[in-house]
């Protein structure tokens, strides 16, 4: 069934915020390209999807991803610079659809945030939820995964996973419902994840990253996607292996003051977002408010300090 948000009005103040291009979601100098994009929803996540090639989805599109390309396009932060290798690459309407070849390669925060972006300038309040979803497989793993929120005037916020309006890929993990409202008990929120650990209604190591060499996963795992999605519901809209402020690298490591400071996360960024609580806590709280420079965990080029635009 369709999933809906508990709140089914939006504040001018709470519209304004989301509809405003944050550093990272802005075009900058390339906004004269999103003259010609389409102003629904779901054209626009089928743009954004058809501009850019997930680094792991080479073999499902019958391309071989260039080295070069992994290392350096899915650690580039913002989307001026997304849509500069883009149109470099092909320089084409972006309402046409590139050859995987063309594609910027990234992952899911990338097509997120582009379609993000499409939105704000459509006038559609839109921010980022980092969290995990189900979906990706059938043995009850939540894989860390990110997606649009947007707002809808009739039905409130929408999760959209522009990543399945790919027939392709929708093909390949066949999930039974509208990709543009995903239900909430298939992608569960950070804090709502969170919550349903700390309640004893999930095992925590069913949630995180699955990756060939190792495995992310457990609470400490879940505590750091509180932070990213508390930075993306502030409109810093990182990259997920960024780090900062207070965390742990395991669950020994989690201690009961990190407990109870991300069981106080959790409940301002839940699916009923509260939206000035989120505001005073991260501009408020140093170990979960993002630092001007951060710790980039970096798959292929190594972990290194970045310090972000201002």
């Amino acid at each position: 069934m369709p999933s809906t948000m508990p709140s089914t009005s939006l504040t001018p103040e709470v519209a304004e915020f989301y509809t405003t291009q944050s550093v990272f979601s802005d075009p900058g100098a390339l906004t004269p390209r999103y003259a010609a994009l389409p102003t629904d929803p779901a054209e626009l996540a089928l743009t954004a999807r058809d501009l850019v090639i997930h680094r792991l989805e080479g073999e499902a599109f019958g391309h071989t991803i260039p080295e070069d390309r992994l290392h350096h396009d899915a650690e580039t932060r913002y989307t001026d610079d997304i849509l500069r290798i883009i149109t470099d690459r092909n320089d084409a309407p972006l309402t046409e659809p590139r050859a995987p070849a063309d594609r910027f390669v990234g992952v899911c925060r990338d097509i997120a945030l582009l379609h993000c972006s499409f939105l704000r300038h459509a006038g559609v309040p839109a921010r980022l939820r980092s969290g995990f979803a189900d979906y990706f497989g059938t043995d009850g793993f939540h894989d860390d995964h990110v997606v649009t929120e947007y707002w809808d005037a009739r039905r409130g916020w929408l999760l959209a996973d522009a990543e399945l309006t790919d027939p392709t890929i929708a093909a390949r993990y066949a999930a039974p419902f509208d990709p543009m409202d995903v239900p909430r008990d298939r992608f569960l929120v950070a804090g709502a994840a969170w919550r349903a650990i700390r309640a004893g209604e999930a095992d925590p190591k069913t949630f995180g990253l699955r990756i060939p060499d190792a495995s992310l996963i457990g609470l400490w795992f879940v505590a750091g996607n509180v932070r990213l999605d508390l930075a993306a519901l502030n409109r810093t809209e990182t990259l997920l292996w960024d780090v900062w402020g207070a965390g742990a690298d395991d669950d020994a490591g989690m201690t009961d003051a990190l407990h109870a400071l991300y069981d106080e996360a959790s409940e301002v960024t839940g699916d009923d977002v509260r939206f000035a609580a989120a505001r005073r806590l991260f501009l408020e709280n140093e170990g979960l408010r993002t630092p001007r420079t951060v710790r980039c965990l970096a798959a292929f080029d190594g972990p290194h300090d970045v310090t972000l635009r201002g």
